[in-house]
């Protein structure tokens, strides 16, 4: 499979699916056919069944500067109703079928795990993007930041509420209300980021945790993450009972894996 436009590219690494953004002018900040882009490549990669799991980066040194506030100001020069068109454009769809976000896949809810290379910049809606992936591998001079906070641009792609779930209400509340910046070290202690790599090394070392990912059982994988997913909503029992529900369509795999481990494989923690 290989999806590419202007400012997207997709290709692929074995089972693993690589989304780069590519608008290195404005460090790969999202404008309207961008989004759609994006969009289409995460659902180009949910529909591809021999694709396992994706790694999304930006070109150039930078992850995402958010939405592009340059075009903005273009659509708002254009109408004098633009913030009403704007949004009606990116209204959801009544019957909840999927539309883009603000900022492209925001609003999808995947069956296969995404991974974010974070470069450089991962601010505003770029952060939005970031938080929406399963995991984060951080640059060790990258950095987050809510930045749009100095703008008045709301978060309008699930920060306000990946964010908190992520890191808790509290460590929220400090980045949203001041849109500081967070640097590497800060955001790996408060969960922010799952590993962080030297400067350059985002993008292979997401790839191999994306191997690795890829490498595993993939029902059980899915059913894990999927209940993971579903239980935030969820009181306790219905929460446990759901987990159970979706883990005991993979129990023909757990034999298979207990066999294979009672017969010498995986000791010790080798994978």
């Amino acid at each position: 499979m290989h999806f590419m436009t202007n400012t997207v590219e997709t290709s692929r690494h074995g089972s693993v699916t690589l989304v780069t953004l590519c608008r290195p002018d404005v460090r790969n900040a999202v404008d309207a056919p961008t989004a759609l882009a994006l969009y289409q490549a995460f659902t180009a990669f949910e529909a591809d069944l021999d694709a396992r799991v994706a790694v999304f980066h930006g070109v150039h040194g930078h992850f995402c500067a958010g939405w592009d506030l340059q075009a903005a100001t273009r659509v708002l020069a254009q109408s004098p109703d633009a913030a009403q068109v704007l949004a009606s454009t990116l209204d959801f769809d009544p019957a909840d079928l999927p539309v883009p976000g603000p900022m492209g896949p925001s609003r999808l809810l995947l069956s296969k795990p995404v991974i974010a290379a974070v470069s450089g910049a991962a601010v505003a809606g770029g952060m939005e993007l970031a938080l929406w992936c399963d995991m984060r591998v951080m640059e060790a001079d990258a950095y987050f930041g809510i930045y749009c906070r100095r703008f008045g641009v709301p978060l309008i792609d699930g920060g306000t509420v990946r964010l908190p779930r992520l890191i808790g209400m509290g460590r929220a509340m400090d980045l949203i209300l001041t849109g500081r910046k967070v640097e590497a070290t800060e955001a790996l202690q408060m969960g922010l980021c799952n590993r962080v790599v030297a400067s350059g090394g985002a993008r292979a070392a997401a790839l191999e945790l994306a191997a690795q990912l890829a490498a595993f059982p993939q029902a059980t994988m899915r059913a894990d993450r999927a209940s993971a997913h579903a239980q935030w909503d969820l009181p306790l029992a219905q929460a446990l009972h759901q987990e159970w529900e979706r883990g005991k369509t993979c129990l023909d795999d757990a034999l298979q894996g207990a066999a294979r481990f009672a017969a010498g494989a995986g000791r010790h923690g080798k994978a």
